[in-house]
């Protein structure tokens, strides 16, 4: 069961369809951050047909808050990436380093699926710094350097080389100027997290802690008696999060693995009428000075939620196992 030290915001969902000004229809999977003094969002965006599992395409918008509850989407979307060789990008995460928004984002290609990173100062302008090879996403970033490298958290897709199925785990690689990326190792694997049986990858980007970088993750479990639970035809995984702590001057090492779901789908918002259902995904996480952190995350493929936990339960969770 998941720890009752995390709380749904009773406000849920904090972002739907319907408050976006423009066509959209699944908005979820949500990059969120504080800078310049205020919450900034970027969100994922599906639009076309309410039903149809075949979409019309995908853009980014872009949200603000003052308090981080009450959002206000802007008049268009911030980012679309197209090209002869790219389809979409989407599933922003940010993480502010050196004054600058980083945004890593999900890429979809003829080729396979490729991650990459852009840097932005407004949020009109993005730099597209690097694109990686097929296949890998759910990239994040640590917010600082570590041992004089940027840090990123990544999920490859080792399909032969792991006998096939969906058994594809967390890994790390380091950059001397976020666009070379090597030095890989693997962090947490599939055969680590008990509340799986099928593929893990990061979350929401690492926050600071004294005892180490708190670190959210995505697990997913398949049921094949789930059967119709969405659009499609058949979706029998769920999705819920999970949190560890990896070593502050030594983040490829795990220190604390809280060893039961963070938040799994329970809420009707996470369990019905979406797209995708029982599907829990972090995107963003704010930590307050009152050591309350805030996790975004998406439901059901449709909608964006809010949940709270202390910063010292979360570290708490991670060391008792």
């Amino acid at each position: 069961m998941p720890d009752p030290a995390v709380r749904r915001f009773e406000g849920n969902p904090i972002l739907t369809a319907g408050d976006v000004p423009y066509k959209a229809t699944l908005v979820f999977n949500a990059g969120v951050t504080k800078y310049q003094g205020r919450y900034v969002m970027v969100f994922r965006n599906d639009y076309g047909t309410w039903g149809d599992p075949c979409l019309e395409g995908t853009n980014l918008g872009l949200a603000f808050s003052e308090d981080g509850l009450r959002w206000r989407v802007e008049a268009k979307p911030c980012f679309e990436l197209k090209g002869p060789n790219i389809t979409r990008a989407y599933d922003p995460r940010l993480t502010v380093l050196d004054g600058r928004v980083c945004m890593c984002f999900a890429v979809d290609t003829p080729h396979g699926l490729r991650g990459g990173i852009a840097v932005t100062d407004d949020f009109e302008r993005f730099e597209v710094l690097c694109l990686s090879v097929p296949d890998n996403r759910n990239m994040v970033l640590f917010p600082e350097k570590i041992g004089g490298k940027y840090v990123r958290l990544e999920r490859p897709f080792p399909v032969y080389s792991r006998g096939g199925g969906e058994l594809f785990d967390i890994w790390l690689s380091d950059s001397p100027d976020l666009r070379y990326w090597g030095n890989s190792d693997v962090v947490l694997t599939t055969r680590d997290v008990p509340f799986c049986n099928a593929k893990i990858g990061p979350a929401a980007p690492p926050i600071k802690t004294a005892k180490g970088w708190l670190t959210t993750f995505h697990a997913v479990d398949i049921d094949p008696s789930r059967g119709k639970n969405g659009w499609e035809a058949a979706w029998k995984k769920r999705y819920t999060a999970g949190v560890m702590l990896l070593d502050l001057d030594e983040p490829r090492r795990v220190v604390g693995l809280c060893r039961r779901p963070l938040l799994a789908p329970e809420a009707p918002y996470e369990t019905a009428g979406g797209f995708r259902n029982h599907v829990i995904f972090p995107c963003g996480t704010v930590l307050e000075q009152d050591g309350e952190v805030k996790i975004y995350y998406g439901a059901a493929d449709t909608v964006i939620c809010l949940a709270t936990a202390h910063v010292d339960d979360l570290v708490r969770l991670c060391l008792e196992g």
